[in-house]
């Protein structure tokens, strides 16, 4: 038998033995990593990731293989070319009238051939577009429309919330079941989690079709959905009798769900040629989740003809990681080095990747008045931290950033030399560029874009201007805290 003295040296060298190996592992990761990290993606992104891996080899891996890479499964893919081509073909699908020649600036005419090529949707005319500010306003329009439905109405949600909001669209919804009318909502399954348990299964029982899109479960994300764990649908579109459209920030949830805050938001319905477009990326995205379209029968009425007199020119511009990488950031990149005169951007979470932030400070310093519209008041801390690590380099570009100060600015437009506005439900951060599945509507139209202008005027008005003497006299825990936020900002 063994002597005490020999058992502590072979227990000694076993310890030793597997100290080496965790030691051989953790730089097994590191080396491998340094190679398969840059990959496809920005120089940003890479740092961020290759830091973590290397000061925690074995829990940044783990991180990484949930949440590194957003790409969808070949399945997905596949099944995302499959319903393009599909609704082309669909009975009503020629999306509309194109705009001729000359009848667009040369410039942003380039950046709708752009959004045609990344989001699939041309442009077209005939349609006709109403903001609406003001958030309870907005709801009962939408109600009302529900109401006076004659074949189907299609909701798309990222948060259908169980409160006095999601009943009105909930009574609404019912009502319109019973008359006869087609109803279809689909919800996020972490956005609207809660209503999953409690609405969902009254409105189905009302004959209403429900579906969760992209619900969790480690057997169902590798089946079907997605490789990462955190990918969301994020849109906000709904369409009644395929005449009527809407987008935008807004959810069918109270405007004040997260207390203290009260949210402000912007929608747009639209009358229009261009309801086509987000017809078709709400049956798309039912397709994803029960692999089926409507009968063709049906989809005639889904897709009908109908222009106003209005020559207002719009497209759709779906993105998400089914989409080529980043398609709005490209698209906004664009209309930034387009602009001439002015640009505006309205958002509650500014995360630029290096691309934006560089063509910001670009037109700023070629005399491009900019302006950045954020909230005063924030919901999430990481990604405020984030955001305002990026304020200093901006102001000393010359570009003006206003603190909204009046209550949780949610609204997510943007204008360009009050000729081309975008509005939809897509933040200014990574996240909404490259992981989200988002919506945006692309409108050409002066007209539409004064009455944008109205609404910023008075986002000016109700603002605090931030100069860089003010922000530069921050306390140093402040930067601090920016700093590391701003480390991690490719992964918020």
């Amino acid at each position: 038998m063994p002597t005490g003295a020999e058992h502590w040296v072979f227990g000694h060298w076993a310890i030793g033995d597997l100290s080496l190996l965790f030691y051989s592992v953790e730089w097994l990761i590191r080396l491998v990593m340094l190679v398969y990290v840059p990959q496809r993606r920005t120089p940003a992104a890479a740092r961020t990731w290759l830091l973590l891996i290397f000061l925690l080899p074995i829990p940044g891996l783990i991180l990484y293989a949930l949440f590194g890479r957003a790409f969808m499964p070949r399945k997905r893919l596949e099944m995302q070319s499959r319903v393009s081509r599909m609704l082309q073909m669909q009975p009503g699908p020629t999306w509309g009238e194109r705009p001729d020649k000359g009848q667009l600036p040369r410039r942003f005419g380039e950046a709708g051939v752009l959004a045609e090529r990344i989001g699939e949707f041309p442009i077209v005319g005939g349609n006709e577009i109403e903001l609406f500010p003001d958030y309870d306003e907005s709801v009962a329009r939408l109600a009302a429309d529900i109401r006076g439905a004659q074949h189907h109405v299609h909701l798309l949600y990222y948060i259908f919330g169980d409160d006095a909001v999601g009943r009105v669209i909930e009574a609404a919804l019912v009502d319109a079941v019973r008359r006869g009318v087609k109803c279809l909502l689909l919800i996020d399954a972490l956005g609207s989690r809660k209503a999953i348990a409690t609405i969902c299964p009254r409105l189905r029982a009302a004959g209403v079709e429900v579906h969760v899109l992209l619900p969790g479960g480690l057997l169902r994300n590798l089946h079907r959905n997605a490789a990462r764990y955190d990918l969301r649908n994020h849109r906000k579109i709904a369409v009644i009798d395929g005449a009527i459209g809407y987008v935008g920030s807004q959810n069918l949830v109270d405007k004040a769900f997260i207390p203290p805050l009260v949210y402000e938001e912007l929608v747009a319905r639209v009358v229009g040629p261009v309801v086509k477009q987000l017809q078709a990326v709400v049956l798309a995205d039912r397709y994803f989740e029960t692999g089926t379209l409507p009968p063709r029968a049906e989809t005639e009425k889904f897709f009908p003809s109908h222009a106003t007199s209005d020559a207002c020119y719009a497209q759709a511009l779906p993105s998400g990681p089914g989409y080529p990488q980043a398609n709005n950031l490209r698209l906004i990149t664009t209309l930034v080095y387009a602009a001439q005169k002015r640009i505006i951007l309205t958002t509650p979470y500014f995360v630029p990747d290096e691309t934006l932030r560089e063509a910001l400070i670009v037109a700023a310093q070629k005399g491009v008045e900019v302006r950045l519209i954020v909230s005063k008041q924030c919901d999430q801390l990481l990604v405020g931290f984030a955001q305002r690590s990026f304020y200093e380099e901006l102001l000393e570009a010359g570009v003006a950033i206003h603190l909204y100060r009046e209550r949780f600015l949610h609204a997510k437009h943007l204008s360009v030399d009050d000729q081309v506005v975008q509005i939809g439900s897509s933040n200014l951060d990574i996240r909404s560029f490259a992981l989200n599945a988002e919506i945006g509507l692309m409108i050409y139209d002066v007209g539409l874009a004064k009455r944008l202008r109205d609404v910023q005027l008075r986002y000016l008005e109700q603002s605090d201007v931030l100069t860089l003497d003010v922000w530069r006299r921050r306390p140093r825990y402040r930067r601090l805290l920016e700093n590391v936020a701003r480390l991690v900002d490719s992964i918020l």
